[in-house]
Parts: structure tokens; C-alpha cells; sequence
């Protein structure tokens, strides 16, 4: 017999089998409006996504609290955060191309900072007092500075390459820590640095180089890292180079620069001895706690 209500619930159903939802179809990658439609299952869980949230904020509302207002609300303080995020670039780009240009075109520059090795480099005494608590006593001459003091119109950074200190003026200026085309050379100029950046006061600069020589540090370097990280005091690149060594000990305590490293510093081969013994402790406790035990099953 011939039921109309059957016939409509059958085409429904088989409707919403065949429907190109742009949610759940699989052709959705291909989704052009004004296509737009969606399946019944995927208008019921849509329903039920925005109950949930309702209900929530209803519950915040009786408990007083402080929640988001729901989802339109959310939304609009993720785009206020996002256009505080974009106008805060720009506001760190605007500043960064100014000094960097400024310092790179020379312009008026009022100080000459020397290097020990090569030329000296032009650079404005204002800058380098804002960014190091160290430069501006020297700049001022004051007697407490271990620093030398600047003498007329120029400071003297003689522990410093030419090249290792054009890469800390830069990174004085833009904030960004420039990288060098050969791998080992750039290791050795952040070494540099780094030192520099802890003798002279300059913590973003030391995070910067924490950062890059602790990304790149292995067992062919593990040993140089651990000396300067000794020299910077810098605990987080100790501990970095300790781990390397303790996970490539064999590599790295049998290798011909190991002895030249033990011979200049005796302090760290005790804590390297010591680090080893403790990553072995677990090891030798458990074969002893096996070999008694299978003592006693014999």
C-alpha cells in the first residue's frame, strides 16, 4: 500500500545520505559556496557544540563567574590579541630598521669602538649605554668599572674580533642575533659573545647565544661548549654539554681532545667523572640486585 509518509521519510533519509555536506563530504576539500548545505548528523552535532556552551555560560553566570561571555566573545578577544600582536611587530620592526639603519649608514655616530684584531667600528655612545649597565660606566668613566674606561672618542673592547664585534653591535641595535654561512665559524663567534655579552651585562644577548650554541651542541663539540659555558657561568649550556658527553661518553672521553681539555681543566673533568657515575649508578645497581638474585635461585 502507497504511504506518502513512508515514501518522504525514505527520500529524506536517502537525501541525507547522498547530500554533499560540506563538513563531512568527502569531496569537502572541494567546497565552493554557495554549496553550503550540511548533513543531519552534522546539524545535530553542530546543535549540540553550541547547547554545551550555552549551558557553560549559564553555569559561570550562576556561580558569578568571570567567564568569556561564549564563543563571540572568545572570538573577539582572540582578534584584539592578534591585532595587539601585529601592531606590537610592527611598533619592534619600526624601531629595529631605524637603529640598524642609523648604525649601519653610519649616521652621526659619536663613538668608536675598537676591536682587538682589525678596524674599529662607528657606533652612537646613547645606544651603547642603554643597552649594557657595563658601557654606560665605562662611557662615563666611572672608577668602580673594571671595565677600561673610554678614552675620548673611543672604548676598547680588545678581547673581541673585528667580526665578533660587529655581530654584538648589530644584535645591540636590532635585537637579532645574525647568522654565519660556516658552522664552525659561527660556533666560535658565539662562543665569543657570549662571553662578552656576560662580562658586559647584555642578558638578551647571553639568552640568544644560550640558545643557538645549545640547539647545535653534539659530541664533537660537547667539550669547547662546556669551557665556555664555564667562562659565561651559564648553567643551562653546562648542563646541555654535560648531557651530550654523558650520552656519547665513549666518543667523547676516548678522543684526543679530551686529553688536551683534562689537561687545562681539571674541574670539569671531576664533574664529567662524576656525571658519569651517576648515569651508571641505576645501571650497576640493577645487575648487582640480578646476580644476587639469581644466586639465590641456584
Amino acid at each position: 500500500m502507497y504511504e506518502p509518509e513512508e515514501e518522504a521519510k525514505e527520500g529524506e533519509e536517502k537525501g541525507s545520505r547522498g547530500m554533499d555536506c560540506c563538513i563531512c563530504s568527502p569531496m569537502a576539500s572541494k567546497y565552493r559556496l554557495p554549496r553550503n548545505a550540511i548533513c543531519a548528523s552534522c546539524h545535530e552535532g553542530a546543535k549540540a557544540i553550541i547547547g554545551f556552551l550555552v549551558d557553560k555560560d549559564d553555569e559561570h553566570g550562576e556561580d558569578g563567574g568571570c567567564g568569556s561571555g561564549g564563543l563571540r566573545d572568545a572570538w573577539e578577544q582572540v582578534k584584539e590579541m592578534s591585532a595587539r600582536e601585529e601592531e606590537t611587530n610592527a611598533r619592534a620592526d619600526f624601531l629595529q630598521q631605524g637603529f640598524g639603519s642609523a648604525w649601519k649608514e653610519g649616521l652621526h655616530t659619536d663613538i668608536l669602538v675598537k676591536p682587538g684584531t682589525g678596524p674599529p667600528i662607528p657606533a652612537h655612545r646613547a645606544i651603547l649605554a642603554a643597552r649594557s649597565e657595563v658601557f654606560r660606566h665605562m662611557l662615563s668613566g666611572d672608577e668602580r668599572c673594571k671595565a677600561p674606561a673610554a678614552a675620548g672618542d673611543s672604548i676598547a673592547l680588545p678581547e673581541l674580533s673585528h667580526a665578533d664585534l660587529s655581530l654584538l653591535l648589530a644584535f645591540l641595535y636590532t635585537g637579532a642575533l645574525e647568522h654565519q654561512e660556516e658552522e664552525e665559524e659561527e660556533e666560535r663567534r658565539l662562543h665569543a659573545v657570549l662571553v662578552a655579552a656576560d662580562k658586559y651585562d647584555v642578558p638578551p644577548l647571553r639568552r640568544a647565544c644560550e640558545a643557538r650554541l645549545a640547539a647545535g651542541v653534539g659530541p664533537r663539540n660537547a667539550l669547547r661548549t662546556m669551557e665556555v659555558a664555564e667562562l659565561s657561568s651559564s648553567a643551562a649550556l653546562m648542563a646541555r654539554a654535560m648531557g651530550a658527553v654523558v650520552e656519547h661518553a665513549e666518543e667523547v672521553v676516548f678522543s684526543d681532545e679530551y686529553a688536551e681539555f683534562a689537561s687545562r681543566n681539571a674541574g670539569l673533568c671531576v664533574e664529567i667523572t662524576r656525571a658519569l657515575l651517576a648515569a651508571r649508578v641505576p645501571t650497576t645497581a640493577w645487575r648487582a640486585a640480578e646476580k644476587e638474585s639469581s644466586t639465590h635461585r641456584a
